[in-house]
């Protein structure tokens, strides 16, 4: 065997951020610990989006191995991962690894990521795009990973899977911790910048099954990430109409410009209903006696 057969993969890792320092500064230092383990370089592209708590200069400090390119603030999640991500396909890698800053990769991570992508990609004959579950801190619960759809007739509607042991096959993935080997960058390409905030991990996954790879969640779990709340989101009934309104069509709820593409590039032909119902559903749970029965008084 020669030494180019031999050599490690180069995993190239993705990130965004905005303004919580130490948790940044905790999930690189996992990273390269978890690089480490793995036999490979630690290497990672850095968006920071303007942070005002210094997270860019103690990053360059701390991580030499680290590119850091500077936002205007105004990034959010999709496009700040969009511009990490374009520069790391200009650098070129085997992997990219697209990880949440708030993510904390656990011991053994990557190296069980890249020997399941591995073998995954010998049993199929194909390159596969890996999830890998993360569970809430202090915890067995899963957080995020990887969703099947659960109806036909609600395609959007996705359920959590998870095994300890092997790799699932899913239909939606989560962007928190994703392996995505090079030859499926090259052809499925790189996130929608259209969409503001959410919604670009979920329409990659899609993406790349209709492109022809596997989708994959990986078995175990890669790391450790707290849930988002619902409460003080539009999901919060509690919240007034008009407040619930306000946040549904917020770049961190169902933006209208970005749910519109979502919807009629992946809902078929009855994407205008699916287009419709969250807001239909905000405005009928705040109204008693529509979705919800009125309380007795």
């Amino acid at each position: 065997m020669n030494a180019a057969a031999s050599a490690p993969p180069r995993v190239l890792a993705l990130l965004t951020c905005f303004n919580r320092k130490a948790l940044t500064l905790a999930c690189l230092d996992a990273l390269a610990t978890a690089a480490r383990e793995a036999g490979v370089q630690p290497e990672a592209v850095l968006v920071d989006d303007a942070s005002p708590d210094g997270t860019a200069a103690a990053v360059r400090e701390r991580f030499p191995w680290v590119e850091v390119i500077e936002g205007n603030g105004s990034l959010f999640w999709n496009r700040g991962m969009h511009r990490a991500f374009a520069r790391g396909m200009a650098r070129g890698a085997d992997y990219y690894l697209w990880l949440n800053d708030d993510t904390h990769l656990v011991p053994g991570a990557l190296r069980n990521l890249l020997a399941q992508a591995a073998e995954l990609e010998r049993r199929e004959g194909r390159p596969v795009v890996l999830s890998g579950a993360t569970a809430e801190p202090g915890s067995s619960t899963i957080s995020y990973g990887g969703r099947v759809a659960t109806s036909k007739l609600k395609p959007f509607k996705f359920k959590l899977v998870w095994s300890e042991r092997e790799p699932v096959a899913i239909t939606a993935l989560e962007g928190n911790c994703v392996l995505i080997p090079q030859r499926v960058a090259a052809k499925v390409g790189n996130l929608d910048p259209t969409f503001e905030h959410a919604m670009g991990d979920t329409d990659y996954g899609l993406r790349t099954l209709r492109a022809g790879f596997g989708l994959y969640l990986a078995g175990g779990v890669a790391g450790h990430c707290s849930p988002n709340p619902t409460r003080g989101t539009y999901f919060d009934t509690s919240l007034p109409l008009a407040r619930r309104w306000q946040l549904i069509r917020s770049r961190k709820g169902l933006p209208v410009r970005s749910w519109l593409r979502f919807c009629s590039r992946h809902g078929g032909l009855l994407w205008p209903v699916y287009f419709a119902w969250p807001y239909f559903k905000v405005v009928a749970t705040s109204v008693p006696g529509l979705l919800r029965p009125q309380q007795a008084r």
